[in-house]
C-alpha cells in the first residue's frame, strides 16, 4: 500500500504522546498527576446539557445548514461582537465541529502553496502541522520572556518579513506560555500586518479564561477587521472540550469560502449541538463564572507550589489555564541533557506528568533556558498539592 506523499508533511498534536506515556504508566498500577494535556475534568454547566438533550426530543437530530443554524451564528455575532467592542452580522460567523477546524480553513482559504505564514513557537503544533501540508511555507517566531511576561521577538518578526509572506497567526491568551500582548504590542503588530498587507488568523479559545482585567482582540483595532479570522470555541469557556463546537468569524467573502469548505469536508456541524451553543451564549452565565472560579483557585495553588521548589520560577499570567515555568536550574542540577528523559524520570518517580518545551514546536536558535508546561484544567486542588509535594522532594534531592 503507498500512502499519500502529502501526509509525510501532516503532524500531530504532541501533547496526545505525552497522554500516551501517562496513561501507559497509570495503566501498571502508578498514580499519575495529569498536568500534561489541555482538558478539563469540570462537567459542562446544567443548562447547556439540558438545552442539548431538549434539542433531540425536539428532533434536532438531522442535517442542517453547512453555516450553521441561524440562532447560532446569530448568538455568536452578537456575543463576540460585544465582547470586542465591534460589530458583526450572521453572515460573518460559519459554525465549526470545534475550534480546531478553523486553522485549516483558514489556510485552505487564504494561502497558496509557496506562501509564507507565521506561527508562533512555542506555539500549539497544529499551526505548522497545517501551514506545511497544504504546501506553505512555515516561518516560526518566537518570545522572550521579561519582567511583564513574555513578549514577541519583534525585530526577528520584521526582518523575516518577505514578499512570499502572506498571513501570520496570532495566539493572545497563548499556548503554552499563557501570554497576552500589551496593548502596545497588539498596536505593533496590527500595523505590521496594515502595511505587508497580511491576512490575520487571531485564535481565541481563552478569550474568557481570564482571572482579573479585561481581554482585547486585535480585530478591534482600525484596520485589522476587514483582515482578520478570528477562531472561537466553547470548549474553554464552558467546559465542552467534548463537545466540539466552534466558529469561524471574520469578512463576508473569506466566510463564504469557509462555508464551502464545511460542505466539502463534514456536511455541517453536530445539529443539537448547535442548540446547545445559543443556550451556552444567551443563557445562564453562573456555570461559566463557576468554571473561571475553580480554574483560578487551581492557578494560584500552583503557583504557590512551584515557586516553592528551588531552582523553578514561573509567571503568573492572568488568562488561559497553563503555566510555563523555567526549569533550567533543576534540569541543570539534576545533570540532564534530554528533555524527554527529564520528562519521563519526573512521571516515573513522582507520577507527575507534564510537557516540554519542545512538544510545541522545535526549540529556536539562541534558546538557552529549559521551559516545560503544567495545564491546570484537568486535576483538582488537592490533587495539585499532592502531586507538587512529590516533585519538590525529586526535583530539590
Amino acid at each position: 500500500m503507498t500512502i499519500a506523499k502529502r501526509i509525510e508533511n501532516l503532524g500531530t498534536e504532541t501533547a496526545f504522546a505525552v497522554s500516551a506515556d501517562a496513561k501507559a504508566w497509570a495503566d501498571q498500577g502508578h498514580d499519575v498527576y495529569p498536568f500534561h494535556l489541555g482538558d478539563m475534568n469540570i462537567r459542562t454547566p446544567l443548562n447547556i446539557i439540558e438545552a442539548a438533550h431538549q434539542a433531540m426530543r425536539d428532533g434536532k437530530t438531522g442535517y442542517c445548514p453547512a453555516a450553521g443554524i441561524p440562532e447560532l451564528r446569530e448568538a455568536i455575532a452578537a456575543d463576540l461582537g460585544r465582547n470586542r467592542g465591534i460589530h458583526f452580522d450572521m453572515e460573518n460567523v460559519s459554525i465549526q465541529p470545534g475550534g480546531k477546524p478553523v486553522i485549516g480553513k483558514f489556510i485552505q482559504a487564504l494561502m497558496n502553496e509557496g506562501d509564507a505564514v507565521f506561527y508562533p513557537n512555542p506555539g500549539y503544533p497544529i499551526y505548522e502541522s497545517q501551514i506545511q501540508f497544504y504546501g506553505g511555507e512555515a516561518i516560526p517566531y518566537g518570545y522572550t520572556m521579561t519582567d511583564q511576561g513574555f513578549q514577541m521577538q519583534r525585530d526577528k518578526i520584521e526582518s523575516a518579513i518577505t514578499e512570499r509572506t502572506r498571513c501570520f497567526i496570532y495566539n493572545n491568551g497563548q499556548n503554552p506560555l499563557g501570554a497576552e500582548s500589551s496593548d502596545e504590542e497588539m498596536e505593533w503588530l496590527a500595523d505590521l500586518c496594515i502595511r505587508h498587507n497580511l491576512w490575520v488568523l487571531s485564535d481565541e479559545p481563552y478569550f474568557h479564561t481570564r482571572y482579573s482585567g479585561k481581554s482585547k482582540s486585535i480585530t478591534s483595532l482600525p484596520g485589522m477587521q476587514e483582515r482578520t479570522v478570528i477562531l472561537m470555541s466553547f470548549s474553554k469557556r464552558y467546559a465542552m472540550t467534548g463537545w466540539r463546537l466552534g466558529g469561524a468569524l471574520g469578512p463576508k467573502e473569506v466566510i463564504e469560502v469557509i462555508n464551502k469548505l464545511n460542505v466539502n469536508q463534514e456536511s455541517c456541524s453536530n445539529h443539537f449541538v448547535q442548540h446547545a451553543g445559543v443556550e451556552a451564549l444567551r443563557g445562564d452565565q453562573s456555570g461559566a463564572l463557576e468554571i473561571n472560579r475553580i480554574l483560578k483557585e487551581r492557578r494560584d495553588v500552583l503557583v504557590e507550589a512551584l515557586r516553592d521548589i528551588e531552582g523553578v520560577s514561573v509567571y503568573k499570567p492572568e488568562v488561559t489555564f497553563y503555566l510555563f515555568p523555567d526549569v533550567t536550574d533543576v534540569y541543570q542540577r539534576l545533570g540532564y541533557t534530554d528533555p524527554q528523559k527529564f520528562r519521563m524520570d519526573t512521571l516515573k518517580e513522582t507520577g507527575v506528568s507534564f510537557c516540554s518545551r519542545s512538544h510545541f514546536g522545535k526549540p529556536l536558535p539562541g534558546e538557552e533556558r529549559e521551559y516545560v508546561r503544567f495545564a491546570y484544567s484537568g486535576i483538582d486542588v488537592d490533587r495539585i498539592r499532592d502531586g507538587l509535594g512529590k516533585l519538590k522532594a525529586y526535583w530539590e534531592r
